[in-house]
């Protein structure tokens, strides 16, 4: 198993910007993929980004493409989001989360989740 930690969350003014970071501990970070979600009050959860366990493979969501980068240090056993350009609609509550999966932007194909860390975007 795997367990995973974020923090980094807050309250941001729009078009500012705020880093989260997932640390990981338990079994080798290095075997799982990881994937950022997040949850609104308004929406079901939504997928946000994917990084493939070497690093090599990145998708985001339609939503956050060109503000929002994913990363990865398999040394330090953490994730990073790095977000820009933030918007009042980002508001809600941003997970981590590792697969077993080589790919996939399903949440029912994670395994492991962190509890959560809330970002708010005030206009």
């Amino acid at each position: 198993q795997v367990q995973l930690v974020e923090s980094g969350g807050g309250l941001v003014q729009a078009g500012g910007s705020l880093r989260l970071s997932c640390a990981a501990s338990g079994r080798t970070f290095s075997t799982y993929a990881m994937g950022w979600f997040r949850q609104s009050p308004r929406k079901e959860r939504e997928f946000v980004a994917f990084l493939s366990r070497s690093g090599g493979r990145i998708t985001y969501g339609d939503s956050v493409k060109g503000r929002f980068t994913i990363s990865r240090d398999n040394a330090k056993n953490t994730m990073y989001l790095q977000m820009n350009s933030l918007k009042p609609e980002d508001t809600a509550v941003y997970y981590c989360a590792a697969t077993d999966y080589y790919y996939s932007d399903y949440d029912k194909d994670y395994a492991y989740w962190g509890r959560g860390t809330q970002v708010t975007v005030s206009s």
